[in-house]
């Protein structure tokens, strides 16, 4: 999945030297990419809701987090550490610790490397093997298949690469359950069909950054018109897909009222994004971040009713 990482302090990259330790320390939390972790650990907690149709065991929602903490924080270090060099050509993304030499490659990679085995032990001693099995998979699409394989080759890089923001729904329902089923597995598809208009509004907007490091993007490759009906597409398939959890574990009543409201002004703001780039490729009127915005709340909203729905 995609979003605005969180940005260090303005220091000079000709000269780490003058990095304060408090830089020093941003830089290491910048490299986990705060803002992806917050959206992956809320499609986690909610699913343990509807997994325990109810309030689950603190202490296990703590151990979750954190293992899944430490995994979402190891594969995005990675991804820095490999797209470094697009990453300092990038507006977006040279800002970031590595392109600025604030860290060096291999300090992250040791860091990397120390999250993604706390993970392991965290999930597998306090949750259970399966969860943490579930999260060095998740790690590891999201590093060789993602970011090493799809990103610079294909268009669909981001439509695969959306199946690693599933995964933590999955490890939420199997930290309750020590299982698998249907429900879990509908959840990761929402998030696999939401990725692709989420993300494609983000690269509408720097389509021309993508384009200057040569990563495929749709938009880079696409005019706005085609971007906008995939979007208009995904967006529907995702919102459908929500609702099949309803009758998956028979929610009550607020999941599947609060999925079609969410779903409704979701596929709205994909159809006027679509309307705009029937006429226009000029950013200030497609307003891609519009959408962008919107798809974060969707989500985040969604999730949320699906922790509180076991609760009515």
């Amino acid at each position: 999945m995609t979003y605005v990482g969180q940005q260090v302090p303005d220091v000079e990259a000709s000269d780490p030297t003058r990095a304060t330790f408090k830089d020093v320390v941003a830089a290491y939390v910048g490299l986990t990419k705060p803002r992806v972790m917050e959206l992956l650990l809320l499609t986690t907690v909610p699913v343990m809701f509807i997994a325990e149709k109810g309030i689950p065991d603190l202490g296990l929602v703590i151990a979750t987090v954190l293992g899944g903490m430490c995994s979402a924080g190891s594969a995005s270090v990675f991804n820095c550490v490999y797209d470094r060099d697009i990453d300092e050509q990038m507006r977006r993304t040279r800002r970031r610790a590595l392109p600025r030499h604030i860290v060096t490659p291999t300090a992250a990679l040791v860091f990397g490397g120390v999250l993604a085995v706390l993970s392991t032990v965290i999930l597998a001693v306090w949750v259970n093997w399966l969860s943490a099995a579930l999260a060095v998979t998740a790690n590891a699409f999201y590093v060789f298949v993602y970011t090493m394989l799809l990103k610079r080759r294909t268009t669909q890089n981001i439509v695969w690469g959306g199946l690693a923001g599933g995964f933590p729904a999955m490890i939420g329902w199997t930290a309750v359950t020590g299982s698998l089923d249907w429900a879990p597995f509908i959840l990761l598809m929402v998030v696999f069909f939401w990725t692709p208009p989420h993300t494609w509004a983000l690269a509408l907007r720097y389509r021309e950054d993508y384009a200057n490091v040569d990563v495929p993007m749709l938009p880079v490759v696409k005019p706005a018109r085609s971007v906008g009906r995939q979007i208009v597409v995904y967006t529907w398939v995702t919102v459908a897909t929500s609702l099949l959890l309803w009758p998956a574990v028979d929610t009550g009543w607020f999941y599947p009222a609060v999925a079609v409201i969410l779903g409704a002004v979701f596929i709205v703001q994909a159809h006027r994004l679509y309307a705009r780039a029937k006429t226009s490729e000029d950013l200030s009127v497609l307003q891609p971040m519009q959408l962008f915005h919107s798809s974060n709340l969707y989500l985040a909203l969604l999730f949320v009713a699906v922790a509180l729905d076991p609760l009515f």
